[in-house]
This record gives C-alpha cells, sequence and structure tokens, in this order.
C-alpha cells in the first residue's frame, strides 16, 4: 500500500564546502500539474537542468520553489567578484534609457548587483558545485518527500473521517424512506382527491405512483454508497490520487444534490444539506493532495 502525499512541505540543507557552502531551499504548495521555479544568482544556472530534472523525477503534482545560494565563508577571503565589463554595459543602456525616458526611475544599488552577469563566483569553485549540489539536492527532496508523506496521513484520515460520518447518515436515513414516502404519498393523495373533486380511487392511485417513482431516493443512496466506497479504496491504495479523488468528490455531490432535489420531508433536507456540507469540507482537502 503506498502512501498519501500532500502537496504541501518545505525541507532544506546545507553542504559545506572549500570557501563556503551551499544552501538549498524546497517548497511546494497544491498546483494542478507539476511547475518548478528556481531562484538562484546567475552563476549557477548550468545547475538548473540537473536539478529540474532530478526534481521532476521525484515529484508528480505541485508548485514547487526552489532556492539555491553560495554562502561564502567569511575566511574565503573577497566576496563575489563584479563583472566590470558587464557593469559598464549596463550603465550605458541605463543612460541611453534616461536620455529617452528622463522620467525613468534609475536603478538602485540592490537592482544593479542582482543583474545577471554582474556578479560571478571564480570559476573553479563553480565546476566543483554539481556533485554536492545534487547530493544536498537528494538529500532535500527526501526529506520533502517525507513531510508530505506526514501532511498526506493526516488528509487520508481526515477523508476517511469524513466518509464514516457520510455512511452513518445514509444507515440512518435509509429505514426511514419507505415511511417518508408513504407519508408524502398519503398527503399527496387527500390533495389529489380535494383537487380532482373524484373518488376514483384508481385514478388517485395511478397519479400517486407515477410521482413516487419521481422521489425514489433509493438509487441515489446506493450510488452514494458505492461512491464512497471508491473513495475508501482510492484512500487505502495511495500514490498519485488526487485527481481521481477530485472526480469522485464531483460525483458525490452529483448525488448529494440529486437526493436534495427529490425531497419529501424536513429530515430528508437536512441529511442532503449535511452530506454536501461533508462533501466540501472533503473537496478542499483534496486539493492539497498529490
Amino acid at each position: 500500500m503506498a502512501s498519501v502525499y500532500s502537496m504541501t512541505g518545505f525541507s532544506g540543507g546545507t553542504r559545506d564546502l572549500p570557501g563556503g557552502s551551499l544552501a538549498l531551499e524546497l517548497k511546494s504548495v497544491n498546483h494542478r500539474y507539476l511547475e518548478i521555479q528556481f531562484r538562484f544568482p546567475d552563476s549557477l544556472r548550468a545547475l538548473e537542468p540537473g536539478l529540474r530534472e532530478r526534481i521532476a523525477g521525484a515529484l508528480k503534482r505541485g508548485k514547487v520553489d526552489c532556492r539555491l545560494e553560495w554562502r561564502r565563508a567569511d575566511s574565503a577571503g573577497q566576496g563575489p567578484l563584479l563583472n566590470t565589463p558587464a557593469l559598464e554595459q549596463l550603465r550605458t543602456c541605463s543612460t541611453i534609457v534616461q536620455e529617452v525616458f528622463p522620467d525613468a526611475t534609475p536603478l538602485s544599488v540592490a537592482e544593479i548587483l542582482q543583474w545577471p552577469g554582474v556578479l560571478h563566483q571564480d570559476s573553479e569553485t563553480v565546476t566543483a558545485w554539481d556533485e554536492p549540489c545534487f547530493s544536498l539536492l537528494a538529500e532535500t527532496l527526501e526529506a520533502l518527500t517525507q513531510a508530505r508523506a506526514r501532511e498526506g496521513e493526516k488528509l487520508k484520515s481526515f477523508l476517511l473521517q469524513r466518509v464514516d460520518d457520510m455512511l452513518r447518515l445514509l444507515k440512518n436515513l435509509s429505514p426511514q424512506v419507505p415511511a417518508l414516502v408513504a407519508a408524502f404519498q398519503d398527503r399527496l393523495a387527500s390533495r389529489l382527491r380535494d383537487a380532482l373533486g373524484t373518488q376514483d380511487e384508481e385514478r388517485v392511485r395511478q397519479e400517486v405512483t407515477l410521482y413516487a417513482a419521481r422521489i425514489d431516493i433509493e438509487e441515489e443512496i446506493s450510488r452514494l454508497r458505492m461512491h464512497l466506497d471508491e473513495v475508501q479504496r482510492i484512500l487505502q491504495a495511495g500514490g498519485s490520487i488526487g485527481k481521481r479523488l477530485d472526480f469522485m468528490m464531483q460525483e458525490l455531490h452529483r448525488e448529494a444534490n440529486t437526493l436534495g432535489s427529490k425531497s419529501v420531508s424536513a429530515e430528508l433536507s437536512r441529511t442532503s444539506m449535511d452530506l454536501k456540507v461533508l462533501i466540501e469540507q472533503m473537496r478542499e482537502q483534496v486539493q492539497n493532495i498529490e
């Protein structure tokens, strides 16, 4: 039996290297598909394909934010080097823009330092990042997966509890259905006699039987139970089940709506409303499952 995974999680780690350390953070939230965003200096862009491939191999769905940075040790000498040619090009471009658009806001120091290519690391350090970076990613991905699994188990327990609540509502409702329908038929027959001004019992019986068929809810109760059994089976099987559960929530909501539309008593209306409240609670949490 596979685990149920939430799409929400966070993990981070560092790897000490000569001259400093690599720091990696992974944060994921719910999303319809797998979307990966990277946040790191321009000098680390060469690592992106490898990082993307490994993340996509470990996760199926979710919006994943990957943040990677190099933290130079205090004893490692000077900090990141300024790329003087890039600075000169940026100044030239900025001057031209200011001449054409005098009201344009000049770049701040922070914006200049964040401009691609303005800062760079020494080439010896950059070439040594690949192996430790991917090793760090593997550890961080494992921690993220475990965090998503822990959250997924909580979601699974929440959903199974709501399934039990719904089955209990249906169990309590089923024995009442014949009496509710019979009482409604009696009321309907009395109204028909008054409205038609006739004692033709055969006609009254035909009209009542026809309408009773329209308000029969046994089929809806049966389908609700089958859908709930399927939700339980999906949750117990685990894995990437978010999309299947989302479809089941639609089916449950459709049957609960039909049940309410056939209501012949306040008790049946309350049960239909209670079912829809529980289904909506489940639907909100299903959006977080991978």
